[in-house]
């Protein structure tokens, strides 16, 4: 990475292969889940140093309910144990942490931690860490569509109104730039149904290395990668070119 470059302002990750990572341990998948909040502490802390101000990660999908019982019902316990500690962490260091998704389908205690923990960080300035929690991308557009549809039955809106800036404030993290960098660790290539309409012009990075093993050497690589790219928004180079000239 060279530092003298444009660093991402906002970065994505899909934190992949904690399970696999234990698996190959012989170790019980949620030692992979434990390993991998070590891994997440690094990487916020490491963003932070580099220049990062935003960086967003795929905690729970909508669709990780349908994994077995038990790995479910300990991710939860192992959210509910990690989330006083760490907002209690990321408020010390400046970090502000903002959780999207459908979060009422979570328990009362949850719900209340993770309200807890976005009101004692909402002040902070030096870095937003935004958690992604029983989110799906197109959860996120229907769920915008939804309000905005909802707004135009009401007379406050009309339909012709509607435009990408509108659906863009209804999205999840719609205050927000939409991220430079999109990450997936584990080996896989696709991206899950995160962050659908967020990621339209994102530069994507897979990484074979599994998430727990995912260190700040490695976040550097793709942040490598990402400043080799010319990124052209649909325009062409020699368009970019004039403009940078």
């Amino acid at each position: 990475m060279n530092e003298s470059l444009h660093i991402p302002a906002h970065i994505a990750i899909i934190m992949d292969g904690n399970g696999r990572w234990a698996m190959r341990r012989s170790r019980p998948r949620t030692m992979g889940h434990q390993a991998g909040l070590k891994a997440l502490r690094t990487i916020v802390e490491h963003c932070g140093q580099i220049g990062v101000s935003e960086l967003t990660v795929f905690a729970f999908s909508s669709e990780n309910w349908s994994r077995p019982e038990r790995e479910v019902s300990r991710l939860m316990e192992l959210f509910m144990r990690a989330l006083d500690k760490e907002a209690r962490e990321l408020h010390e260091n400046g970090v502000r942490i903002r959780f999207i998704g459908d979060t009422g389908a979570f328990s009362p205690g949850l719900q209340e931690k993770i309200t807890r923990a976005t009101s004692q960080t909402t002040g902070n300035t030096r870095m937003t860490l935004n958690v992604a929690v029983n989110y799906g991308g197109r959860w996120d557009i229907v769920h915008a569509a939804r309000k905005l549809a909802g707004a135009a039955v009401q007379g406050l809106i009309k339909p012709e109104d509607i435009n990408e800036k509108l659906m863009t404030e209804q999205i999840c993290l719609g205050t927000s730039s939409d991220p430079d960098l999109f990450i997936r660790t584990g080996g896989e290539m696709r991206i899950s149904n995160f962050l659908l309409w967020q990621s339209a012009y994102t530069e994507f990075y897979f990484s074979s290395v599994l998430w727990p093993d995912f260190s700040p050497d490695e976040l550097d690589k793709a942040v490598a990668v990402y400043q080799s790219r010319e990124r052209r928004f649909g325009l062409t180079g020699e368009q970019i070119g004039e403009r940078t000239a």
